[in-house]
């Protein structure tokens, strides 16, 4: 966490987190909403976890790797939060959700349309015993339209967002961004709308529903496609060429890869000067970027056949350290995760986990200068706080009892982490993908009830490079 100089004040510099005192109740599985509340709780929201008894969210099943029965990808998007089962199947549970509802700030779903009404969870019915409340409906298509109750995930939305007809190299098959790139995008869009909602609260004292779809959330970022699109261009996949700057791209060196980034023509002089290529930019092909666009094939070969006489380190040198010119390896995952300017930066840390010892953390990015931010829980066991956040809500002991006896937290709800792990669950009793919405709740519901937009089906085997 950030260290900042405390003061009372609220508001004031070093009063702690933006969004303390903020309540999230999340009933979402898989990225949309996970990575929506994760960034939430970096904030200092009070994200409370709801999931099926007995197995969770789905992204805990998300692997290999597993850890002890755990999957790493679910800490990624699980720091900060608090872990609560519920059967939603069951009425009881459903009352103990509206009364935790009364004290909620923002409330996040990611359900096919129709599934929440059924689960009695839609704004209007919730709105009911709590009219401020932020409700965010998260979905792969929105809750309008011909295509509104159609299952989404990060594979078909990156299909039909035109991401993958720009992805890849000429002349071969479309290929997808290695991470769930529109779950993340939607998150993000989640993550933004429910804190303008929070704002426009502070001003008007009014609730708001939030209506987000996974195709629109993606489609602003599309930038530089759509305005050729706008212009009457065609576009079309260039490997890790640029389709209006040159040389912007990945090249071949002696012993790896480099990417050099020339936005313009003092960029481009400097590079030629590091190069030691004065001829390059004397020739006509390559005299403006216009030039060099169109003629990317010959540029791409006179440069490559430079780089080929250096390692990426020695270039690294050259072109990056001594002539200032925007150029950079192509890391690993391990090596960008282990780099020194991260190191620096404070980015991983580490956090007690209850059964793990420290677990890695990738801190969120925004360093304030007057707030501070940063994760203050691990991610949590399935059922850990079942008792806690019922406690924090007034409930005695015995009443929390009742509520197990119930069967609100499901048939060993009540259970300790030790005895509820979601490790201890089977894939093949339990699995989101065999749930059906009419018969389950929330963490129940897979593609077929929920709108998984955060759990494509790469997600589902862990072979979305996230």
């Amino acid at each position: 966490m950030t260290d900042t100089d405390d003061t009372d004040s609220a508001g004031s510099p070093g009063s702690g987190r933006i969004l303390d005192g903020v309540t999230v109740l999340d009933l979402s599985t898989f990225v949309t909403g996970g990575f929506c509340s994760a960034m939430l709780a970096n904030q200092g929201a009070e994200v409370v976890k709801i999931e099926q008894p007995g197995y969770g969210d789905a992204v805990r099943h998300s692997g290999p790797p597993f850890i002890k029965g755990e999957s790493p990808y679910y800490w990624t998007l699980s720091y900060g939060k608090k872990s609560l089962e519920l059967d939603l199947k069951n009425d009881d549970a459903k009352e103990a959700l509206y009364e935790l509802v009364e004290e909620a700030d923002i409330f996040i779903q990611n359900f096919r349309p129709g599934t929440a009404e059924r689960l009695d969870v839609d704004y209007d019915t919730l709105s009911e015993h709590n009219d401020d409340l932020i409700y965010l409906a998260i979905s792969a298509f929105g809750q309008t339209g011909p295509w509104r109750e159609r299952s989404g995930y990060d594979l078909l939305i990156q299909g039909m967002s035109g991401i993958m007809s720009v992805t890849g190299e000429a002349d071969r098959q479309p290929v997808k961004v290695g991470l769930p790139i529109t779950d993340l995008i939607t998150a993000m869009w989640a993550a933004f709308g429910a804190t303008t909602a929070l704002y426009r609260r502070e001003r008007t004292g009014e609730g708001e529903y939030i209506d987000l779809g996974m195709l629109e959330a993606t489609l602003p970022w599309l930038t530089k496609q759509a305005g050729m699109v706008f212009a009457g261009e065609e576009t079309k996949r260039m490997g890790t060429k640029d389709p209006v700057l040159a040389p912007y791209q990945t090249f071949e060196t002696e012993d790896g890869f480099i990417n050099i980034c020339i936005l313009n023509e003092k960029l481009w002089g400097e590079l030629c000067e590091a190069l030691d290529r004065p001829d390059l930019p004397a020739d006509e092909r390559f005299e403006m970027n216009a030039d060099r666009v169109e003629h990317l094939d010959e540029l791409e070969a006179e440069i490559e056949a430079t780089l080929a006489d250096k390692t990426t380190d020695e270039w690294i040198e050259v072109i990056a350290e001594d002539a200032g010119v925007p150029a950079g390896p192509v890391y690993s995952v391990e090596e960008a995760l282990n780099s020194e300017q991260i190191d620096a930066r404070g980015t991983i840390t580490e956090i007690d986990h209850p059964e793990l010892g420290e677990v890695p953390v990738i801190e969120h990015p925004l360093k304030f200068r007057n707030a501070e931010s940063g994760f203050d829980l691990p991610p949590p066991l399935l059922g850990e706080h079942n008792r806690e956040v019922f406690r924090e809500h007034g409930y005695s002991e015995a009443e929390i009892d009742r509520l197990a006896e119930l069967g609100v937290f499901g048939d060993e709800g009540d259970a300790d982490a030790d005895d509820a792990d979601e490790g201890d669950a089977d894939a093949d009793d339990a699995d989101e993908g065999d749930a059906d919405a009419d018969d389950a709740d929330e963490g129940d519901a897979d593609a077929d009830d929920a709108d998984a937009d955060g759990a494509d089906e790469a997600d589902d085997t862990d072979a979305n490079g996230d």
